[in-house]
């Protein structure tokens, strides 16, 4: 498989504080990748100097063959993001948002496509309502949307169900999984939900103290490591990381 991201080495430190020690992974075409990890752990690091608002110390990203650092726009224009701490404009509607955001994306047809993703996400009857007053779930779905319109190769989601019902959340997740299966892009997702990490991705990163300790298939790397459950195994990475081992 292709690599849509390849990440080599990666260092940040603030003053006496390692962020992010030497990180190196991929994401395959049509594959889903979870970050995983406790707070603290670099993984909003690791995602802000994937988006090029973070500038590594050291180590080279490159997404679909392009060096990040010299082809920042080419590299951008095809990866996209979600979290639900980075809301869109709330003094502006729905429909405002992504017509600016398709046009900031270099999209073609930015009418289309909105009316493609309104309907997607079960957005199309808050079309003309402003982001600020819509609840924390249409918002989360607003983001979610807005990450899409350009199609990306690249696609990063932070926490992207948090503020869903189990319903939403398990249609999101069947639509970003249909998206990358039949679609030419990859997607790098962290989430605290233990099992829709172990529903949705193909292979899971565990970071602990900016490093990643263990990678693997997160169906069976709990039993490798004499775990029930990734949850367990997630439990195990934050509070004692060190009694784990290679196996």
């Amino acid at each position: 498989m292709a690599k849509i991201l390849s990440v080599s080495g990666i260092r940040k430190v603030y003053g006496d504080l390692v962020a992010v020690d030497g990180v190196s992974f991929d994401v395959n075409r049509n594959e889903i990748v979870g970050l995983l990890g406790p707070n603290g752990a670099g993984k909003t690091t690791t995602i802000n100097m994937i988006l090029g608002i973070l500038e590594p110390n050291a180590g080279t990203i490159h997404i679909e063959g392009l060096d990040l650092a010299s082809h920042r726009s080419q590299s951008l224009s095809i990866t996209n993001f979600a979290a639900v701490y980075a809301p869109l404009p709330g003094n502006l509607t729905v429909s405002q948002n992504l017509s600016i955001f398709g046009r900031l994306y270099g999209v073609k047809d930015i009418p289309k496509r909105i009316d493609e993703l309104l309907k997607d996400f079960d957005l199309d009857g808050f079309r003309d309502t402003k982001c600020g007053i819509l609840s924390s779930g249409e918002q989360t779905r607003v983001g979610l949307a807005k990450a899409m319109l350009n199609r990306p190769h690249l696609l990063l989601l932070d926490e992207p169900t948090a503020s869903l019902d189990p319903a939403t959340a398990r249609e999101l997740r069947a639509g970003i999984r249909e998206f990358t299966v039949r679609g030419e892009g990859g997607v790098l997702w962290t989430s605290h939900n233990m099992y829709e990490i172990e529903d949705i991705c193909d292979r899971v990163l565990f970071l602990s103290h900016g490093r990643i300790l263990l990678e693997g298939d997160p169906k069976t790397l709990p039993g490798q490591h004499g775990k029930k459950t990734l949850e367990d195994l997630f439990i195990t990475v934050a509070r004692e990381p060190l009694t784990l081992k290679d196996g």
